[in-house]
Order: structure tokens, then sequence, then C-alpha cells
């Protein structure tokens, strides 16, 4: 069997059957570009994380108990002006129109909030109808101060206020996060002014923002990878036809995978968006590879037809070879956990094997129209391509003991870094870089409690009656211990009404002065359970949210209250997105180790799967270097790269030694050997690396930081793919050929 596993025998019976063949192209193409009118993005970062563990389950049912304010839409008012009365009930005003948007299943602003009055009513927190700035600069400070649920909602100094929609789960599905942002957009123009400055901020709109970076980046990497690979092709083969034809096969391969991606999953999402673009440049290699061995093959006398066969009996094993080894990489990721990454493991996965099916199927066809139409493939490569040969020959000559020896000790050293590497996570690195919202939610953060809850979930022993006195001093305590490691003014509870209790007022009167919706924020309908609310800084990473929980969590239990849970968006993106990395350095490791595995089995040598471990190792290693050195460190975006890229690094050099075994066969020497593949394969390897490179670096203009630094890395690691397997391979190859045979004829010296 061949290093293929027999799998180039699609290639051969396309070309037995061309008019079958076609005639089963052309239907799944039509089933995959009738799927693209299904095309949709779906922002949601939960999505990454779900299923990914205990975390996510505490959040899930926090969520079902009591609703969270991890969907509510945040609006920051921000007036100079705010003690003038009539700027005051024009922003009274703006408070009732957003209680009646149609989106709205309730709100929370200073106008919103009531407080009990004698005779059982209630009254307007803020009072109505003041006249005087010094009268409404006193109540408000009053509020502030007074108020602990204020004092979430008042900037200091009067310098602005919060006001909080939550929105309606059945309307905000319905219609889309889209609608109602336009909606709170409209009646925010409505109320701009010289004197009221308005912005919006919160998790919808970070949704919306990822959602529109998204479908830009979609774009951008298509036409953009498509743009530079035919460019890149062009030079290369210094013929339009050529290019053209190099350039058809990924783009079908883009549409079959983005047909089937959305097939499966119904959707894509920020991180299965970067596998059209990746699995594009990918085919684009592939189908460079193969059309550059056809040119070559033709050239040299033989029928091109004869030549295209040839073709595909000699590259189609090492490209199914280099498929299921990127398909390793990719599955390697289905070991982490979280919905998110498994779909991009599978999308990443499905996108390699329609890569391999439609240059075995696709790509011959189009050769073989191509032939019948006239077509004649006449000019060499470009000379950029054979011109380096020559000097990476003699560079491979020199001292090649030496250079393996120091190639497997620096190989060696690089593993220091690779120990020292820390796990990071930020929320907002998932977020546009010049998201506006992001800069309103830190001002927001100063001002006031914050738009990233934590919440703790306590148990409590009433029932269906008033809190009981030993569950509101649970509360208190669990109020308490929040605002010591989360800041005065950063916690709410139902504890926040103390000083209306102080004021002989019951606490039932307190809910309901409240309203239901509002109560529903603070202890559930039963009674049973009460939440306490904590805001914690949106700046802050993954290791201090860590930090803050474990010591909330070790006062619970200082304290004896048992059964409290924490959690929250940012509680479980903080844990779950630590495991993810920590599994995934797990799973780039056996990548590595069941591809070096694989290569073993398919050239039936030890020796050679041995040799490939070094130059495949430097890229990654290399790249762990750089991310040490800059403090960058392990992100999942990064670690996800590493992963990938090693998967593709992988492909250059199995096609290097797919030709090295056959000229060893041959009966070519080792150095013989190198200098033909070499000459054959080099030309081939620098054009698809750099058309890799040109097509990952599309990527680095993404607005989406981890999508930037996914293409960054990527980048990296193929240039250092492309020194490791023309520059180290062929010298391990040949140096370790003349250590082997030195400890061999040491070995027959030996006396019996």
């Amino acid at each position: 069997m061949s290093i293929g596993f027999g799998l180039e025998r699609l290639g051969l019976l396309t070309l037995r059957f061309p008019r079958i063949m076609a005639v089963a192209v052309l239907a799944f193409t039509a089933l995959c570009t009738f799927q693209l009118t299904r095309f949709n993005i779906d922002g949601d970062l939960l999505r990454l994380y779900r299923g990914s563990g205990i975390e996510y389950d505490r959040y899930m049912a926090l969520n079902e108990n009591f609703g969270t304010f991890e969907n509510d839409v945040y609006l920051l008012v921000r007036s100079e002006n705010l003690t003038d009365p009539e700027i005051l009930e024009e922003l009274r005003f703006l408070g009732f129109e957003l209680e009646l948007n149609e989106f709205a299943a309730g709100t929370m602003s200073p106008f919103s909030l009531r407080r009990p009055a004698e005779g059982g009513a209630s009254v307007p927190a803020v009072p109505e109808g003041m006249q005087t700035r010094e009268r409404v600069a006193s109540a408000l400070n009053d509020l502030r101060v007074n108020d602990p649920l204020m004092s979430n909602l008042i900037l200091a100094g009067n310098a602005g206020m919060v006001m909080i929609m939550f929105p309606d789960p059945q309307v905000a599905a319905e219609r889309g996060d889209e609608a109602m942002l336009a909606s709170m957009r409209e009646l925010m123009a409505a109320y701009e002014s010289e004197d009221i400055h308005l912005e919006l901020t919160g998790p919808a709109v970070w949704k919306q923002e990822i959602l529109n970076a998204s479908r830009f980046d979609q774009i951008m990497f298509m036409l953009a990878g498509v743009a530079l690979g035919f460019f890149t092709a062009f030079l290369s083969f210094r013929t339009f036809w050529g290019a053209l034809i190099a350039t058809l096969t990924p783009v079908v391969t883009a549409f079959w995978v983005t047909g089937m991606t959305i097939l499966v999953f119904g959707s894509f999402t920020f991180l299965t968006n970067i596998v059209s673009a990746l699995v594009l440049v990918i085919a684009f290699a592939e189908s460079m590879y193969f059309v550059l061995y056809w040119m070559r093959t033709g050239g040299v006398g033989m029928d091109q037809r004869q030549a295209l066969v040839e073709t595909v009996r000699k590259v189609s094993p090492a490209c199914a070879l280099t498929a299921i080894t990127t398909i390793i990489a990719f599955a390697s990721l289905t070991l982490a956990p979280g919905q998110g990454l498994r779909e991009f493991a599978i999308s990443g996965a499905l996108g390699m094997a329609l890569a391999f099916l439609a240059l075995v199927t696709f790509l011959p066809l189009s050769l073989l129209l191509a032939m019948r139409l006239g077509f004649r493939m006449r000019k060499t490569p470009s000379v950029a391509l054979t011109a380096p040969i020559p000097f990476i020959r003699r560079m491979a000559r020199v001292a090649p003991r030496q250079a393996a020896i120091a190639a497997i000790v620096f190989v060696g050293l690089l593993l220091i870094p690779h120990f020292l590497l820390e796990s990071r996570f930020r929320f907002q690195d998932f977020l546009p870089s010049n998201s506006d919202a992001i800069a309103t939610s830190e001002q927001i953060d100063a001002g006031v409690g914050g738009v990233a809850p934590v919440y703790i979930r306590i148990p409590l022993q009433g029932g269906l009656t008033e809190m009981t006195d030993g569950d509101f001093a649970t509360v208190e305590r669990v109020h308490e211990i929040a605002e010591n490691h989360f800041g005065a003014g950063k916690v709410i509870s139902a504890a926040s009404f103390r000083h209306y209790s102080d004021l002989g007022f019951s606490r039932e009167r307190i809910f309901e002065a409240v309203g239901p919706f509002l109560r529903q924020r603070f202890v559930t309908d039963d009674g049973m359970q009460a939440l306490v609310t904590a805001f914690s800084p949106t700046s802050e990473n993954a290791h201090q949210t860590v930090a803050v929980i474990e010591a909330v969590r070790a006062d619970l239990e200082t304290a004896g209250i048992e059964g409290a849970e924490i959690s929250g968006f940012r509680v479980l993106t903080a844990y779950a997105s630590l495991d993810m990395i920590a599994t995934l350095q797990i799973s780039l490791m056996l990548a590595v180790f069941l591809s070096v595995v694989l290569i073993g089995i398919a050239f039936r040598s030890w020796r050679l799967a041995l040799v490939s471990l070094i130059p495949n190792s430097l890229p990654i290693l290399l790249t762990e270097l750089f991310l040490y050195s800059s403090g960058i460190h392990l992100q999942l975006t990064t670690v996800i790269s590493l992963t990938i890229a090693f998967g593709i690094a992988v492909d250059d050099t199995i096609h290097f030694l797919a030709h090295y075994a056959r000229a060893r066969e041959r009966g070519e020497s080792v150095a013989k050997a190198v200098d033909t593949t070499l000459d054959r394969v080099g030309p081939a390897l620098i054009a698809t690396t750099l058309i890799l490179i040109a097509g990952c670096a599309v990527l680095t203009v993404s607005v989406l930081p981890q999508v930037a630094l996914f293409g960054f890395l990527t980048v990296i690691t193929l240039l250092a793919a492309l020194i490791g397997d023309l520059i180290v391979l062929p010298a391990l190859l040949i140096g370790g050929a003349m250590i082997f045979a030195r400890w061999r004829h040491r070995k027959n010296e030996i006396p019996a």
C-alpha cells in the first residue's frame, strides 16, 4: 500500500471515469451552493463554552433560576448639567421610553426605582418636580451615598447615570439583537444633544460587534485569499491560464467547506470563520504543488495526459498523507471542552477531507478540460522559485553531521521556554480592537457598578413568606464578603435595601416597592434562593478573576455559609478558558506524536519518523520562544494556531520525504537523493509556503485580536517550517546517515 493508504485511487478513478465523476462533483457543488443561502454567523461567545463543564452548568442553572445581567443593554448617560431640573426631567422621559421599548422586559435606572412611603404606597426614588439645581444635586447625592443600589447607577459628581434595559428573551430571539440595538439607537438619537451624551454597551453590543467583524472578515478573507493566491500562482507559473487552473480548486473547496459547515452546524462562529480561509490557503498550496509537478513532468517530453496520470500516482499519496496529518491536528482539538472548539475542530477536519477530495477530483477534471480546450503548459516555473535551490543544496553539504547535532541541541534548548509558558486569557481580547463598547464599559467600571457581573447564589431556609431574619443575616454576610473583595459600591443584593429596613419598612414592603421584575434579581419567587451580584472590572484577566473567586469561596466556607455557588459569564470564561488552554497543550503534544507515528507507518521507517520530529518541532518551539519573549504566552488561539500550523508544516515534510524515499528506492545515495529532492520539491515548497503565508497574513488585519494573532503566529510557524524542511531536514538526512554509518563501522570493528 502507498503512503497515502490507497486514497490516491480516487484520482485514478476520476481519470478513468471523468464524466461520472464530473456529474458527482457538480451535484455536490450544487448542494453546497444551496446551503450558502442559509449563511449566517453567530456572534454569541457563550456557544464557545457550551458543555465545557461544571462552571457552564452552574451558569445555566443560575440563568434559569434568576435570569442574569449577561444579556442586558447598558446605556451610559453623561451630562455636565445633570442637576439642571429640565435635563433631569428629560432623562426621566428617556427612562420611561426605555421601559416602554418593545424589546424591554424591564429596566433599572434611577427613575425606575421606587422607595416605600407611608401608608403602604411607594414613590419615585428620584423625586419629581424639583425646581432648583441645588435641590436636584442634594437629592442625587443623598441617593448615591445612602442607597447602595443608586450608587451603582449615579456617577460620582453627578456627572451622569446608567440605565439598564433587560431584554425580553422571546422578542429578542424572534427579532434579533441587531433590531433591538437599532431600536435603542433610534431612541438615543431623539435625546442626544449638547447637554446629553449617550453611549451603549453590554453583552448584546459586544456580540453585535463580534458579528459585524466576523462578517467583514469572512468576505475579506475569501476575496483577499483568492486574489493573493492567484497572484502568487501567476508569478510562479508565469501564465494566466495556469494560475487560473490552480486557483479554481481552492475556490471550489472554499464553497464546499462553507456549505458543509452550514449544513452540519447551522451557522459560523468567529472561530469556524477562520476555517474557510485556512482551508482555502491549504487547498491553494496543494493545488500549486500538484500543478507544478504536472508542469515539470510534462516538460520533460511526456504526453500531458500521461503526465497527469503520473502526477496523480506520485503526488496524490503524499497529499493524502498530508491531509490525514492535518486532520489529526484538527481532531486533537476535540479533546478540549466546549462546543466552540469542537465545532472548529470538526469543521477543520471536514474541510481538510474536502480539500483532498477536490484535489483528486475537481483538479484532474479541470486539467482534462483545459487540455481538451488546447491548453499547454509551455513555460517553466519562475526563476524566483528555483534560484535559491543551489544555495540550499550547498548549505546541506556544509558540515552536515555537525549541523544535525546542532539542530538537535538547539531544539532541546528551545524546550526551556516551552515549559515556562503560562496560560493567559482576557475577555476583551475576543472583542474588536476598535470596540467603542469596551471603552464605555470601562467608564462604567470606573464610575459605578460595572458590566461584568459575578453572582453568588445563596440557599435560604424561608419560603413563600417574607425573608426571615436569619436568611437576611446570611445575605448581609455574603454581601459584606463580596464587598471586601470587589469593593464598596460594587455589590447589590437584598441587603442593599437595609436603609429602608432601618426606617421601619418590612422587607416584603421593600420588595413590593422595587417591583416583581427586580425582586427576581434578588430572591426567587419561592423564597428559597437569594442572589448577591458583584461587578468585576472589564479589564480583569482570567488569573485575577480566579484568584478573587477562590478568595471569596474561602471566606464563604470560613463564615460557615453552606451551599453557596459563585457563577457568571466572567467566572465561566475564566475557569473554562484556562482549562481549555491546558487541554489544548496536551492536544498539541498528541498531534505531534500521532503525526510522527503516522509518518513512520506510511514510510515504513522509524528512522524517517525520528528525523521528521526535529524539523516539525522546530516551528512550534520557535513560535513558543516568541510567545514567551513577547509576553503573549499561551492563549486560546495561540495554542490552536500552533496545533494547526504544525499540521500544515508536516505537509511539506511529507512531500520532501516522499520524493526522497522514491529517490532512495531508485538506488541513489543519501546525498544524491537529497539533491534530487531539493531540485524537484524545493521550488514547489517555496511556492506553496508563499501562498500559505500570503493567505494567513490576511488574518492579521482582522479587527478581532484573537483572529489577528492566529494569523500572525501561523505566518511565523510556516516560515520556520520552510527553513526546517529545506535546511534542517536535508542536513539531518545527510548528517544522520554519516553518523549512523560511522557508528556501524565502529561496531563492526569491535572483535566478537
